[in-house]
């Protein structure tokens, strides 16, 4: 039986007061941590990253099942979740991702409301530049694209980039012919997101279980029927997989193959200046993209290290193309020093979209798959998800990306939409 939900101490000054009087021994844990899992849920979730956090959430506050067990082998929010850029933005090209990114965006719009919890989540505007006559011819195609999606879209050419963008390099190597706008794109804390979920799904009674390994996954007539962790064989009548890079190998515990490669995706932080930038910024041809955060540190994405790699380290040829990038439209950057540096692991499929589907195991349910694009999914992934393990079908904006698109051929290629190296 799973235990009541918790009820958290009200934060305030007379908690924080009462605290300083009793060595801040009354609080109460946030999440809901059992000291041992119970024998059977009716749902485990492999990762508690942000797309299992938002699982388990979505199944209790959509579907009202709460028998849930989130299993994570390291910390909530040690993993891809925090390991990431925190852009958010839904410029996709064809109508199946654009109606995938557009819900997750509308539901990042709410979140922190809905979540009762701050996520920091600033809708600073997500620009893409063209350096060429075929960046921009692409830029044009992309604007209709999203206007016909219903997506919010703005071009402007080069002109008006500057005029929106102030600091931009007056005599850059690769020109700046134009940048389309999606002025509701922007970015959010992402440890924060992890955390709402957290406590989100911890109030409705979800139990989570950090610092705990999944050893291996049973399976009885195909359909799946426990997994085995660190701490015990736990029976369950679903699992969910969402464990982002590492998919392969839980999948494999399975003896299930994936159509997945996984790469090293770096990110940089310099060490933080005065208000200087205040939107999001992809250059394709200078292979960086950029913000500023809320402490003045400028982020900087990279491209991906091309190849196959587990290792979350990432290279030094990738950070120097990165400064090199960051230069050429920002010379005055030049003295600024890198503050930290990490590396996520991305699951790449062939088409570069994720799979939302339910495996050839009944109860065996994927999330994955997402490339360089999983924080800004959150929210939809754990929404689709959810809805699937519920009530047993796919959600109509879910089922393009099903298993069924590598045996029909009805692929979603994506590959261009993240402006990055593939």
């Amino acid at each position: 039986m799973t235990s009541a939900p918790h009820k958290p101490a009200r934060y305030g000054a007379f908690s924080l007061l009462r605290g300083g009087l009793n060595r801040q021994s009354h609080w109460t844990p946030i999440l809901n941590e059992p000291d041992a899992p119970e024998r059977h849920y009716d749902v485990v979730i492999i990762g508690g990253g942000g797309h299992g956090l938002a699982t388990a959430h979505y199944l209790a506050a959509n579907h009202g099942i709460t028998r849930v067990c989130v299993i994570e082998r390291g910390w909530i929010g040690g993993g891809n979740t925090g390991r990431n850029t925190t852009v958010i933005r839904s410029n996709y090209f064809f109508p199946q991702s654009a109606a995938l990114y557009d819900l997750s965006l509308g539901l990042y719009e709410g979140l922190s409301k809905a979540l009762d919890y701050n996520i920091m989540f600033s809708q600073r505007g997500m620009w893409m530049l063209a350096h060429d006559r075929h960046g921009m011819e692409m830029l044009h195609r992309s604007a209709n694209a999203m206007l016909l999606n219903g997506v919010d879209a703005e071009l402007h050419d080069g002109a008006g980039v500057r005029a929106r963008i102030p600091g931009l390099n007056p005599n850059p190597r690769f020109p700046i012919l134009g940048g389309l706008l999606q002025p509701r794109g922007g970015t959010a804390r992402h440890d924060a997101v992890a955390w709402a979920y957290a406590r989100a799904a911890s109030r409705a009674g979800v139990h989570i279980l950090q610092k705990t390994a999944v050893t291996g996954l049973r399976q009885q007539g195909g359909r799946i029927t426990a997994v085995e962790t660190s701490r015990g064989t736990i029976s369950c009548d679903r699992v969910v997989v969402a464990v982002a890079g590492h998919s392969s190998e839980v999948a494999a515990m399975a003896g299930l193959s994936l159509p997945i490669q996984s790469f090293a995706l770096q990110a940089f932080v310099s060490e933080p200046v005065k208000p200087c930038l205040d939107t999001v910024l992809l250059s394709p041809a200078t292979g960086v993209y950029l913000s500023q955060s809320d402490k003045g540190e400028l982020v900087i994405g990279a491209g991906l290290d091309l190849f196959i790699s587990y290792a979350q380290r990432g290279s030094l040829p990738v950070m120097e193309q990165a400064a090199a990038g960051v230069i050429e439209l920002f010379p005055q950057f030049s003295r600024l020093r890198f503050l930290r540096q990490w590396a996520g692991i991305c699951d790449v499929v062939h088409d570069s979209s994720p799979i939302l589907d339910e495996s050839a195991i009944a109860g065996l349910h994927f999330n994955c798959g997402w490339g360089t694009g999983g924080f800004k999914a959150i929210p939809a992934g754990g929404w689709l998800t959810a809805h699937h393990v519920a009530t047993g079908r796919a959600h109509p904006i879910a089922q393009p990306f099903g298993f069924g698109r590598f045996t029909s051929g009805a692929m979603i290629d994506e590959a261009a939409a993240s402006g990055i190296a593939h």
